[in-house]
């Protein structure tokens, strides 16, 4: 079986967007410190460029969610692989993600991390596919709108292949 892959969203493109929302944050959150949370594994070549653009004090702690295993579809049932360290309690809360979908995961996330009382919570995403919705949930601060296409790279990947790649590419398997 031979993977194709066609550029998306060139690494030029990911790296002005990455910038343009380090500085929407940086200026939301100009005088306080945030606890930005990177979901993992998807989100951590994103969060590592966004964090290094943002110009307030910053905490970072990490999260494992699974909703798809290997396969390229969701399953709708997430499990929490890896937990924070840190207390939300009180504070400016960023969740980190790579890409929304169906909204599944990302909902369940939000009302997990609500109940742990945080000062604000909000949403950061890369990669939005407002037409796979399925539940109400939105991004406070969003990268590019996709088409419904399995995309892989800039952290992404597809059964732990493709994360290394600069660019998101459309991944067509054969």
């Amino acid at each position: 079986m031979q993977d194709k892959l066609h550029v998306l969203l060139s690494r030029e493109q990911i790296i002005k967007k990455v910038e343009h929302l380090a500085q929407e944050i940086s200026q939301e959150y100009q005088g306080e410190e945030l606890l930005m949370i990177c979901i993992l594994k998807g989100a951590v070549v994103f969060f590592s460029d966004l964090i290094r653009s943002i110009s307030v004090p910053v905490k970072i702690d990490f999260m494992a969610v699974s909703s798809y295993g290997k396969a390229t579809k969701t399953s709708g049932v997430v499990q929490i692989i890896k937990d924070l360290d840190a207390s939300l309690k009180g504070r400016h809360v960023v969740i980190v993600e790579d890409i929304i979908d169906t909204g599944l995961t990302l909902k369940y996330l939000v009302e997990n991390l609500e109940a742990r009382k945080p000062a604000s919570l909000k949403i950061c995403v890369l990669l939005d596919k407002v037409d796979c919705r399925q539940v109400e949930i939105s991004a406070d601060y969003q990268g590019f709108v996709i088409p419904d296409e399995y995309v892989v790279g800039y952290g992404l990947d597809c059964a732990e292949k493709y994360r290394n790649l600069a660019d998101v590419c459309v991944l067509q398997r054969s």
